[in-house]
């Protein structure tokens, strides 16, 4: 029936028994019977066959991108069989967001490469959200809430926000004893050409954005995150950004006693760092391969998490 399913698929691309039988070599009669066994199968029609053309009838419009799921799944665990048997070689193309891909996902492709000698990855360092399919891309990074989509998605940490400021900035500025007191504080906000960047605390401000200000903006958390070391304001982003100036005392993280709810909130929010690969792709068993590699690499907690004390 597979093999049936196969010729199904080519038949509908082509809306020809002819040119399908002539790019396997095969007869027009051996294309027609294998067409014929599957509606007989399904106890449906699937085509409607005319002297010129072969159309699809609705049913089978309805059965088209079933054929092709269960296709693309059997050709993924194809590839999957097939990588276990032998060393796994070839391509992989990466895409991920620039700070995350310079802290933590190079060192984990260098630990991969070292793993598997035989595999290249070309690597793509950009804050825009890349098509994989128009890019012809095998994985990317994406980090926040993932929208609905096709991808298959592994949900390699969770995404905690902290807000911090250098020691310099506070004895100057005060400590702010609660994020409502931010409204207050120079804050260094994040410029985004989508989606609004909100400060949100979970169980204040009735869990609704804090209307901060401040005199600097950026698209880039790395200018955000030197700004902050010199001492310019407060920050709110991410952990893996914040962790290495938390750790050489740079700078300081506010509201420890809200850590706790944090880290609750974001476990169980859908936003988080995600690996995202397309279905079907020929490189899919190569590509979860290195997925769960990263999984290994980071940990649970992830390694910038438990560098904070946030384990």
């Amino acid at each position: 029936m597979l093999e049936d399913l196969r010729i199904f698929l080519e038949v509908a691309q082509a809306g020809n028994l002819s040119k399908v039988a002539q790019a396997r070599a095969i007869a027009v009669s051996s294309v027609a019977r294998k067409i014929d066994a599957l509606e007989i199968s399904l106890t449906t029609k699937l085509f409607h066959r005319t002297s010129r053309a072969i159309i699809l009838t609705d049913a089978g419009e309805r059965f088209l991108p079933h054929a092709k799921s269960m296709i693309a799944e059997l050709d993924d665990a194809k590839d999957e069989l097939s990588a276990l048997r032998a060393d796994p070689r070839g391509l992989l193309s990466v895409t991920a967001p620039a700070a995350f891909g310079r802290r933590y996902l190079t060192p984990a492709i260098t630990s991969f490469l070292k793993q598997y000698p035989l595999m290249e990855i070309d690597l793509e360092l950009s804050d825009q959200v890349i098509d994989l399919s128009a890019q012809r891309l095998d994985v990317a990074i994406r980090i926040g809430t993932l929208p609905d989509s096709d991808l298959i998605a592994t949900r390699l940490a969770p995404l905690n926000r902290l807000a911090c400021a250098s020691p310099d900035y506070l004895e100057r500025c005060g400590v702010p004893r609660s994020p409502l007191e931010l409204i207050e504080h120079n804050c260094l906000k994040k410029l985004s050409r989508h989606l609004p960047y909100e400060w949100n605390f979970p169980g204040t401000h009735q869990n609704k954005a804090i209307p901060v200000k401040g005199s600097f903006r950026s698209d880039d958390v790395e200018a955000l995150l030197q700004a902050a070391v010199a001492g310019m304001g407060v920050i709110h982003l991410a952990s893996f950004i914040v962790s290495d100036m938390v750790a050489d005392g740079k700078l300081r993280i506010l509201f420890e006693s809200e850590c706790a709810n944090i880290q609750k909130a974001s476990q169980k929010s859908n936003a988080g760092i995600h690996a995202v690969r397309l279905p079907g792709r020929s490189h899919a068993a190569k590509a979860q391969m290195f997925i769960n590699h990263l999984r290994q690499e980071f940990g649970s907690p992830p390694i910038w998490d438990r560098a904070l004390g946030l384990a």
